[in-house]
């Protein structure tokens, strides 16, 4: 039986740390901030892209019948080297769907720009699953300590809830879900574990990716109400830093090499909770305000405070229109 895994953001420096943790070699991940296809064009080449949504608790996943809400499936391709496994575990979709892309770009790729050097683990991963179904493929990735040990490295730790023991039926949080869209051998396809196979959306080459993909995640997108704006789109593109030094580019280097710093860092920060150092902090406030006014002065202060946060949050309320502030998005 598998062991748990945990919640992971959906962030490019996240994402970008588990594949090099497991191996693989000049991959990296960009955020996309808007659908204009350009976007996306400028980082090629381009692997994939991973998607995270609102998982629709309330409305069909599916159309009736054998038959997706957009695309068509195509039950061949996963028995033809295409690697699609179904997801048999919560909250393992985010490296599920990083894996949808990455074993689809093996050195058995048939695009050589786009082939990419997965690392001894994961190739060996691959070969022991490539034959199998792909229920057996989910449950071959659900059972792999390395895979889970190193996905579970990069989730939040949190003092106050265990991730192990959350009931994933439990409606009272909305759902996310990740899922991988890649071309494949001249086709662009939708890799969904929680579908039974594999979405065909049509002729699609590498160069014509771009376009073809941001038309589909927009039809997706539509199908939710204008207030719904919680998605997240990540490119799995080449590591940037090696255009930087084929162009001769010390500027975009120097970018770059600061946001692999600064992934790090944050990357270390997730593996730890401060609630014990703000709560020493506070403590020591509290000792200086009760030293220096008494307990009037320590009950003026508190009140100051609690002033001062209402207004913020009418000042936040009145720029927002009533909305809300942001919304983290986890899968």
């Amino acid at each position: 039986m598998s062991g748990s895994w945990n919640t992971i953001e959906s962030d490019a420096g996240v994402f970008t740390y588990l594949l090099t943790n497991l191996g693989v070699r000049n991959v990296q991940f960009e955020e996309l901030l808007t659908l204009d296809p350009s976007s996306l064009a400028e980082l090629h080449p381009v692997y994939g892209v991973i998607f995270l949504f609102k998982y629709p608790t309330d409305a069909p996943y599916r159309a009736t019948g054998d038959k997706p809400l957009d695309g068509t499936f195509d039950h061949s391709i996963a028995e033809n080297n295409l690697f699609f496994a179904a997801q048999t575990i919560p909250n393992a979709c985010g490296t599920q769907a990083l894996l949808s892309v990455l074993l689809n770009k093996t050195s058995g790729s048939d695009d050589e720009e786009t082939k990419i050097d997965i690392g001894p683990v994961l190739k060996d991963f691959r070969d022991f699953t490539i034959d199998l179904p792909p229920e057996f493929r989910g449950e071959a990735l659900s059972n792999s300590d390395v895979i889970r040990d190193t996905h579970n490295s990069f989730a939040k730790s949190s003092p106050f809830v265990d991730e192990t023991t959350r009931n994933p039926n439990d409606e009272t949080e909305d759902a996310f879900h990740f899922i991988a869209y890649t071309p494949f051998n001249g086709t662009l396809y939708e890799l969904d574990g929680l579908q039974p196979a594999p979405i065909s959306h049509g002729p699609c080459t590498q160069e014509s990716f771009p376009e073809k993909v941001m038309e589909v995640i927009q039809r997706r997108i539509a199908r939710y109400g204008d207030a719904e704006i919680r998605f997240n789109l990540l490119a799995m593109t080449r590591d940037l830093r090696i255009r930087a030094r084929e162009l001769g580019d010390v500027e975009l280097l120097e970018r770059e090499e600061q946001k692999r710093r600064d992934w790090q860092f944050e990357n270390a920060l997730r593996k730890h909770n401060f609630v014990g150092f703000a709560g020493e902090v506070l403590k020591g406030v509290v000792e200086y305000r009760l030293k220096e006014g008494g307990e009037e002065g320590y009950k003026s202060w508190v009140g100051q405070g609690k002033q001062k946060m209402v207004k913020r949050i009418e000042e936040r309320r009145k720029g927002r229109g009533g909305g809300g502030g942001d919304i983290e998005m986890e899968g």
